[in-house]
């Protein structure tokens, strides 16, 4: 049976689902400590925390609504003018192999191009390979060194493309 997955703007009432999306998956990978994005306090609130001109997040849903995942763009901080980073990107397990990361995270950078961003920077740590596989077929290039000031020192891979 094929999965009929779509995505859309994130809304306040999805907060608690995305938290819960975030807490359940970075586990999985052994992101579940100090220095990872779980922790980050913006994961309890998401729809305020991009909610800025410059920034977006989307929600992937099933048909009748659970949110599966998401993912978005916000500037990167502590980093140079233009450059986003792509942000809180996983997905629940019944949401990976079906295409939808790729989709989201193509829709993601042309949303960071109009926003005028010019180049689009990722974290992300050893284990995750099928999210390195598919940044790396988006265009994104490994980084010796991690940009900006994100506070995510639990992350060992970095990534980068320009808009």
């Amino acid at each position: 049976m094929a999965v009929h997955l779509t995505f859309r703007p994130i809304r306040p009432e999805d907060d608690p689902a995305v938290a819960a999306v975030i807490r359940t998956v970075m586990p999985q990978f052994g992101a579940d400590g100090p220095g990872f994005a779980m922790l980050d306090p913006e994961v309890d609130g998401m729809c305020a925390a991009y909610s800025a001109a410059d920034a977006a997040y989307f929600v992937v849903e099933t048909p009748d609504g659970r949110v599966l995942g998401g993912g978005g763009i916000a500037k990167l901080d502590g980093g140079e003018p233009g450059v986003c980073e792509l942000r809180k990107m996983y997905f629940l397990e019944e949401a990976r192999g079906v295409g939808m990361g790729e989709k989201l995270l193509r829709h993601c950078l042309s949303v960071a191009k109009e926003l005028g961003y010019k180049t689009c920077y990722l974290e992300t740590l050893t284990g995750m390979d099928a999210a390195m596989r598919l940044y790396e077929k988006a265009g994104f290039k490994k980084l010796c060194a991690p940009m900006g000031a994100t506070g995510h020192s639990g992350c060992d891979r970095w990534y980068a493309r320009g808009l």
